[in-house]
């Protein structure tokens, strides 16, 4: 469920090459996902930090309630009801 989101964001993702003085000149983010954004030196450096603030987004999504919009036919649904784990 994690991952084919995480995919779906991916394919839904927006990248950019900024100025070529910049130190990580490359820009990426989510249209879907608001705040989701990175940088890094190089495109597949980009992409693996996108990967990691997707993935931190949707942790702290589920950690305080809020709605994780769904991305084409992927959703993350998780119950508000506290679960026991024994």
């Amino acid at each position: 469920m994690f991952a084919e989101y995480i995919q779906a964001a991916l394919e839904r993702a927006e990248y950019e090459v900024m100025e070529d003085d910049e130190p990580e000149p490359y820009y990426a983010h989510v249209p879907d996902l608001p705040g989701v954004w990175a940088t890094g030196r190089t495109f597949e450096d980009c992409r693996k930090e996108l990967v990691s603030v997707i993935e931190g987004w949707i942790a702290l999504r589920l950690r305080f309630g809020d709605p994780i919009p769904p991305i084409d036919s992927h959703t993350i649904n998780a119950s508000s009801e506290p679960i026991c784990i024994v």
